[in-house]
């Protein structure tokens, strides 16, 4: 007989995953970060409350913030804790990481978005990437383009 063990389980640590990300981006590398929550963030979490597909990361003052991410409230929830489901983010980095980020982005032209939500030995880890937009045009619809321009200036 055959235990099953929570740990071998695919996927069960996950909260929220950014499916569309795969699709429309390039995805050139990853790293795995902390993220800043308030007490009904992680109650709402753990009841599996979350969605990253909207989210984006930017910098400011030498830091990183995630916005656009939503996190929806329990209704049971504090009273006194006025509740705001989609506010800004602090990201917990160590400097070097940070650094290498905002040299992706202000350099090289990356975007860094959130690829996934998860725990970790109970701790709430955020995966995020750095990566291009991928150019939808196949070599074909360039083709068309250019023959359909070249057609309309000789006529």
């Amino acid at each position: 007989m055959v235990k099953k063990n929570a740990k071998n389980k695919a996927g069960s640590n996950t909260i929220a995953m950014n499916r569309q990300a795969r699709h429309e981006y390039f995805i050139e590398d990853d790293i795995e970060v902390g993220l800043e929550l308030q007490g009904w963030e992680v109650k709402s979490l753990r009841a599996g409350k979350a969605n990253i597909s909207e989210s984006y990361v930017f910098f400011r003052d030498g830091e990183a913030y995630m916005s656009g991410a939503t996190i929806t409230p329990l209704n049971v929830a504090s009273t006194h804790v006025v509740a705001d489901p989609t506010r800004v983010r602090k990201l917990l980095l160590k400097r070097r990481e940070l650094d290498t980020l905002i040299g992706k982005v202000n350099r090289e032209g990356y975007t860094v978005i959130a690829l996934s939500l998860y725990w970790k030995q109970s701790w709430l880890n955020l995966r995020l990437v750095w990566q291009k937009v991928r150019n939808f045009m196949t070599s074909a619809m360039q083709l068309r383009i250019a023959i359909g321009s070249a057609t309309k200036r000789v006529s």
